[in-house]
Formats: structure tokens, sequence, C-alpha cells
């Protein structure tokens, strides 16, 4: 049978619709790779004894970029990746260092990669290693895209989406692998950790947020990280970067949510700060539709606009609430360690 053929049907076989897509030999084990139905399907079994594995995916709505690669073969730091036809060059880089070029990969004749590092779950967080895709341009035109691995069948797609500028309409969520947005995943790219083994399919780092720090202290981003899974769910963080900031300080979370989505469009997230002057702030910040916030603990205090910033007294719980031009409340999200 040749890649790309349908599977015979009939009883303790795959039925018909399941094609097979790869089988070889990668790094002393046979392979073999199927798509059945919405799942994706690796069997490996070692050439010289050992126990087999049966890897299953669900991998519906796939497009150019989510199902531009699959993982063959994986090792504790590295992996091999089977790319799709469509793809017309590949390189790897480090997220943790955006300044960094990519580096070439190489592939063999079947589309399968030389060995593409990856980052080590549990571990100090060193270097995120993302695979770095172009699209031929048969497909889209100059399409250059990321994805990492987190511990899958099929690695996850980053994207990124800028802080909103004043007249300008928010757009989609696009590629990160332009400057902004590679300078914006190196300070939040050690939170991807988090999310291995939990079949995400994209992951869009969305600064909802530019706030002016006070006493002239720079400018903070607030960020609201979403992770999309393959069975349609969504989890989200919220993470404040300081000026400078090589490392994002998670401010709240929200579980199988719209939020920070299409459906979700409104984000609100709070912490506390503590200036140069040593003085504590209860700093707040809001997404671009609301218009006013109201903070009720450890001091009241009332802004007109979607940031806010008022010192406090230090390590107390706060409480921050916005509204939107009809009135409508959203809350802050409590932050898992302290405002």
């Amino acid at each position: 049978m040749e890649p790309g053929e349908p599977a015979a049907g009939g009883p303790g076989t795959w039925q018909p619709g399941a094609w097979l897509l790869f089988a070889d030999d990668v790094d002393g084990h046979a392979v073999v790779l199927l798509r059945y139905g919405v799942h994706l399907v690796r069997y490996s079994e070692p050439l010289h004894g050992g126990t087999p594995e049966l890897t299953v995916a669900r991998t519906e709505g796939a497009d150019v970029t989510t199902a531009a690669a699959v993982v063959v073969a994986r090792s504790p730091r590295s992996v091999r990746l089977l790319l799709a036809p469509w793809v017309a060059a590949a390189a790897v880089r480090d997220l943790r260092e955006p300044a960094a070029g990519p580096r070439a990969v190489g592939r063999d004749g079947n589309g399968v990669t030389e060995p593409v590092a990856v980052a080590a779950p549990g571990g100090p967080c060193h270097d995120v290693p993302a695979v770095q895709l172009r699209s031929s341009s048969r497909i889209a035109e100059d399409h250059a895209f990321l994805l990492a691995d987190l511990g899958g069948l099929v690695p996850a797609h980053l994207t990124y989406m800028p802080a909103p500028r004043p007249g300008v309409r928010p757009r989609p969520p696009r590629e990160a692998t332009g400057e902004a947005g590679l300078r914006g995943w190196a300070a939040t790219a050690c939170r991807l950790a988090g999310l291995h083994g939990r079949g995400v399919r994209s992951v869009n780092h969305w600064v909802f947020a530019a706030q002016p720090l006070p006493e002239g202290a720079g400018t903070a981003a607030w960020v609201c990280a979403r992770a999309d899974t393959w069975r349609g769910t969504g989890d989200v963080e919220y993470l404040f970067v300081a000026p400078g900031g090589t490392d994002a300080k998670v401010v709240g979370r929200g579980r199988d949510t719209a939020q920070c989505s299409r459906f979700g469009q409104n984000a609100l997230a709070h912490t506390e700060w503590r200036a140069p002057s040593g003085t504590p702030y209860l700093l707040a910040a809001a997404s671009r539709a609301v218009t006013r916030l109201d903070v009720t603990a450890p001091v009241r205090s009332t802004a007109d606009g979607r940031f806010l910033a008022v010192a406090v007294p230090g390590g107390r719980p706060a409480e921050v609430t916005g509204r939107l031009p009809d009135g409508t409340r959203i809350d802050s999200p409590l932050s898992p360690d302290g405002p």
C-alpha cells in the first residue's frame, strides 16, 4: 500500500475512509501514520523487540498550519517531524532569544526532519525551541508560521495579537514570526510548559493593553494567552510583563472559557506592582471597549478609561471591576498568587 491510499475495510480492520499517510522505519522503529475520520493515528513498533505504542489524536478542522507537521518519533529532548508536502522550508528557533535567527532544519525524501530540539517539561526554562515553517507559494505566498511541540502528536500553532492602537480596528490573530510577535513570545514562552499533554491546537498571545506605569517607570504589557484544544475548549492565562521583563507574571486564569476569543473580546486584569521608589501600586488594565474601572478593595478608587494605578498598602487582596459603554460589568480574574 502506498501513502495516500485508503486502507482496506472488513471485520477487524480499518473501515473505508482510513488513509495511510506514512509508513517507514524511523530511529529503530517501524512507524505507520493513518488518518481515520477526524483522528490521526500513529503506530510505532521497535524493530528489535520492545513494546509497541499506539497514539491517537483528534485533528478535526486542521488547516495549512495545524496540519503542516506530525511527530513521527520522539526522544526526551527531540522529535522528528513529518512535514506536509506544501511546506517549502523548515527551521528551528529559540523563543527565548527573539533576536537570534532561525536555524535551517533538514529533511529526507519522505519529508521526515532531522531531530528537532524540544523543551524538557518540568525542568528549568532556559530555552524554548519552536519550529518555523514556510508554506509553498502555491498555497499561501510568503506565509511563515510557528509551531511548538507540547508533547502531542501534532505541534501547537503559535499566534500573536499586538496592543490596540487608537483608530485601528482589531485584527484576528496573526503569525508570530514578526519582530513584535517574537519579542512578545520571548517573555511568555516559558508558560507553554504548563500545556504539555493537554491536546492543545493553538496558543494566541494577545496584548490587550499597554499601560504607562507610575513614576515614569516605563510601559507594561498585559497579555491574555489563550490555548485552544482540539476538543473545542479553551483555557486562558492573564499575564503581566514589566518593562524589559524576560518573564511574565501570572495574574489570573480561566478554564473552559470563551474569554479572549472572538466570543469573549473584553479582558480585564490587575496586579500589585512595586515602583522603583518602593511604593506598592495596584495596577489594572482592560481591553479597548472598557470605559471605567472601579476598585473596592483594599482601597476605593475609580478611573475613567481602561487604565488604573493607585498606591495601596502592600500585600492585600484587591477587587477590581470594569464597565462597558452599555453598563455591562466585567470582573478581573483573581490572581493565583495574590494581587
